[in-house]
């Protein structure tokens, strides 16, 4: 982030391409910042991170490989026309300084003051692993016909003393070679080797139980699910019913009616003449409503004329008790 600090868009008005060329001359720091504030002794300040694992000089503590530093950048001097940079660098857990430098002609980092190297390299020729053939013998094997001569003979030795453990490891390599069989054989062997199950008699049971059948679990299935029939005998069932129904529906005269509304008839909702209720203030010509109903012991008295059926009247007064 340090970078970007002098990418800013505001150009003062005293600025002057011609004469300033860019802000950081107007403003006279340099693009690097604080990192090049050693750049007149050949010094760039860089984030520098710990090649492999060291030992601390000072308070010999382990630092560990991807630890980063502030490093000192500087260079030294040169491998034909390959720079070789040192790099200085203070330890985080103690004033102790610590400085490396590069090796290009070994392709590594070597340790010039302040610590010591954690050795893990691999040494090829002390696990009698092949050696690349360097330039120069590769040279010599090209222009010198006795030394091709000497080094096929010492390649012959060498070849006849690893013989017999090439042979041995070529064996071994083809025994376990289908390893599928053998873990077959393996598994079946232990299959052989283990005990058979101790049949233990099970918790709450004091008697024997007879050995199950196909007619119990079926039994057992239909119970767990509460079905009386299983799913070929609802099918069974099913199929019998669609054949059995007719083809066409019945033949009948009259035309399906629809069904009555439950609860017969709808009534009218009553009003207050159907009730004989006379509200104070309507007019004389409002008449008592008409029974069509006769009562059940019939419509006239025993002497012929018809009985008179007195009528009620309620009249609601809806005036202020006040304005009376």
């Amino acid at each position: 982030m340090g970078e970007r600090k002098g990418t800013n868009k505001y150009y003062p008005p005293d600025f002057d391409p011609a004469k300033h060329g860019s802000l950081n001359k107007y403003h006279g720091s340099h693009p690097l910042r604080e990192r090049a504030r050693k750049l007149a002794q050949g010094i760039l300040i860089i984030r520098f991170e710990m090649p492999f694992n060291i030992w601390c000089d000072g308070c010999k503590n382990h630092i560990g490989m991807g630890v980063r530093y502030n490093a000192e950048k500087k260079k030294v001097g040169t491998y034909y026309t390959t720079p070789i940079y040192r790099f200085r660098m203070k330890c985080h857990l103690c004033v102790n300084h610590i400085e490396l430098q590069t090796d290009p002609a070994g392709c590594d980092y070597v340790i010039v003051s302040g610590a010591r190297r954690k050795e893990e390299r691999w040494d090829m020729a002390e696990n009698q692993q092949v050696l690349p053939t360097e330039r120069e013998a590769r040279e010599r094997l090209e222009s010198d016909a006795m030394f091709r001569l000497e080094h096929g003979a010492a390649d012959r030795e060498c070849r006849e003393r690893a013989a017999p453990g090439l042979a041995a490891l070529q064996h071994f390599q083809s025994l376990w070679k289908d390893d599928f069989g053998i873990n077959c054989r393996l598994r079946s062997r232990f299959r052989e080797q283990k005990p058979p199950p101790r049949e233990e008699p099970r918790p709450g049971l004091g008697i024997a139980l007879l050995p199950e059948e196909p007619q119990d679990r079926r039994v057992a299935a239909l119970l767990a699910l509460q079905s009386p029939h299983s799913y070929e005998d609802k099918q069974r069932l099913k199929r019998t019913e669609i054949s059995s129904r007719p083809w066409f529906p019945p033949a009948t005269g009259d035309p399906p009616r629809k069904p009555a509304p439950v609860g017969g008839a709808r009534t009218p909702p009553p009003t207050r003449s159907t009730l004989g209720i006379v509200r104070k203030g309507d007019p004389p010509s409002c008449s008592p409503p008409k029974h069509s109903a006769e009562p059940r012991g019939g419509g006239a008295e025993p002497g012929g004329a018809p009985q008179s059926i007195p009528t009620t009247s309620l009249v609601a007064d809806y005036s202020d008790s006040d304005s009376s």
